[in-house]
């Protein structure tokens, strides 16, 4: 090839937009913790509900500390808002579960 790569690696792309994208709702929810922890404190009664929510479903947690209000907590359409969360979350799982299938096996991921 005329730019002295090989036949094949033009047609890989970094993975850097994709790893932003899917960091962003823990880094956000990470932020705000250390921005407002009375907030969190308040959201929630124990320190593993938000720990899980990191881990497993960041957006939906993201989005539920944002909707949640101190006297009335979550309430008419934010639950809208909040099944949405739900659903980009499960998409993203699923998304990455059905890439990882996709990969062949031995393959390094340069």
């Amino acid at each position: 090839m005329p730019d002295g790569r090989h036949a094949g690696q033009g047609d890989r792309m970094g993975c850097l937009l994709a790893v932003f994208a899917g960091m962003f709702p823990r880094f956000a929810l990470i932020i705000f913790w250390i921005a407002r922890p009375e907030r969190m404190d308040a959201t929630f009664t124990t320190f593993l509900w938000p720990v899980l929510g990191i881990i497993f479903l960041p957006f939906t947690t993201l989005i539920y500390v944002l909707l949640w209000q101190p006297r009335t907590g979550v309430t008419g359409s934010d639950w809208l808002w909040i099944a949405l969360a739900v659903l980009l979350d499960l998409a993203h799982w699923s998304a990455s579960a059905s890439q990882r299938n996709a990969v062949p096996r031995g393959s390094s991921a340069l």
